[in-house]
């Protein structure tokens, strides 16, 4: 197999002319992020090479870099210059979002020997390392161009994975130990929409549920517009997937929404919740918000405010804008919003958020959920952590190795971001 990539503006092949033989990996971003990492991980260990972590050295350093906000950008310069401290007897090999947008500006980094263009990987995957639950990718690019947003500048229009593929992934997945597939996307629920033939998310699920062995699939964050009745009943009926709706939401107001170029309004997102909640009551909503965009004022913010109270989300995922070179947003929207502000913003939405989270974990209380077991827990010595279907972190105290288990708990008490389960 020939990987080419860009150094120096030459043309190389990489994993046959490496002979050095430890890697180690960097991942910045997103799921689909991880996933390349594995994808690329897998090839670099069918031809011997042996993965180290922690502080181990390498041969070898792979950085998957990410470039959806500035900090992920100086995150991801950040690891380049750290890993080039072991040049010259180490290689520094860097690919992803930040390598296919700044190519050019990667060069100049004198730590980088090879930069990749990482379309030239194979997408197949067997494994999924240092996880418990495995994600499966079966969509990429985007065609939505919201306003704040680079990642179609970098990662390109919408593109899905044949279904065989897919199948062919998740059986060796569950062959291998994992229970559960999480299907992720950067786009999920475009898939399909790029295909020949009429096949999409509901129909490739719809497989996926026929796997023998498989217990749980899992949907990342998908678009408000791509949730359909059929998506929304296909979960209500199904013994497999997981009972929990990523759908970001960025701003509650209707005219940030517009300058956000989103493709619905607050009360079109709020009836849309309403109505998966109607068919599917245990249902778990987690979410994005944006804060600070250009011209958020005070009563724009409050809008959100009001709209995450009315969702309740379980999880809320808060970020401040950030300015990314390219987007419309950038080039066309001038009101900046004062730093302080945002971050007075980002606080009061956290405290709204975790009272939120604490009212839809108290519905559970005294009841048996089922939970998947990832690893011990590092902060409560002694308990095992997981997560339910409809994704409520979940402690179990425990003499016993419980990793990759599915196991039936009462759960008896909510602490912070977790909640104390019983056998």
């Amino acid at each position: 197999m020939l990987i080419y990539c860009v150094w120096r503006g030459t043309r190389y092949t990489i994993l046959n002319t490496i002979i050095m033989k430890t890697v180690k990996f960097y991942t910045l971003g997103c799921k689909v992020n991880q996933y390349d990492t594995q994808s690329i991980r897998e090839r670099f260990l069918q031809r011997g090479f042996k993965e180290v972590h922690s502080g181990a050295k390498a041969d070898v350093y792979v950085i998957n870099t990410c470039t959806v906000t500035a900090s992920a950008d100086q995150r991801s310069r950040s690891l380049i210059r750290n890993c080039g401290k072991n040049k010259p007897g180490s290689k520094v090999i860097v690919t992803g979002c930040l390598a296919a947008n700044g190519a050019a500006s990667l060069t100049q980094f004198k730590e980088i020997d090879l930069i990749i263009s990482k379309k030239f990987f194979p997408e197949n995957i067997n494994s999924f390392s240092g996880h418990t639950r495995a994600f499966l990718k079966i969509q990429d690019g985007c065609n939505n161009f919201c306003s704040y947003c680079k990642v179609p500048l970098v990662r390109g229009t919408s593109r899905s994975r044949a279904v065989e593929e897919i199948i062919y992934d998740a059986k060796r997945l569950v062959e291998n130990g994992f229970k559960e597939i999480v299907l992720t996307g950067i786009c999920l629920g475009a898939y399909g929409k790029d295909l020949p033939s009429k096949t999409r998310l509901v129909d490739v699920i719809t497989k996926l549920e026929k796997i023998s062995g498989l217990s749980r699939l899992r949907l990342s964050s998908i678009e408000a517009g791509d949730v359909s009745r059929a998506l929304i009943n296909k979960i209500a009926l199904s013994k497999k997937v997981c009972r929990h709706f990523h759908i970001p939401i960025q701003s509650g107001d209707d005219i940030i929404l517009k300058k956000m170029k989103r493709r619905y309004n607050k009360a079109g997102y709020l009836k849309l919740i309403n109505k998966i909640k109607q068919s599917i009551p245990d249902i778990a909503i987690t979410t994005d918000v944006l804060v600070g965009f250009p011209g958020e004022g005070e009563t724009n913010f409050k809008n959100t405010i009001d709209l995450v109270k009315k969702i309740l989300p379980l999880k809320t995922h808060i970020f401040p804008y950030s300015k990314r070179s390219g987007t419309y947003a950038a080039d066309n929207l001038k009101e900046e919003v004062d730093p302080f502000s945002v971050k007075e913003r980002i606080l009061c939405l956290n405290d709204v958020a975790r009272d939120c989270a604490f009212i839809y974990k108290k519905q559970f209380l005294n009841k048996k959920l089922t939970v998947l077991m990832e690893d011990d827990c590092k902060e409560k010595a002694g308990y095992w952590q997981g997560y339910t279907g409809n994704y409520i972190k979940v402690l179990l105290k425990s003499k016993q190795c419980l990793k990759n288990q599915l196991i039936t708990v009462k759960l008896k008490k909510i602490e912070g971001d977790y909640m104390i389960g019983k056998q």
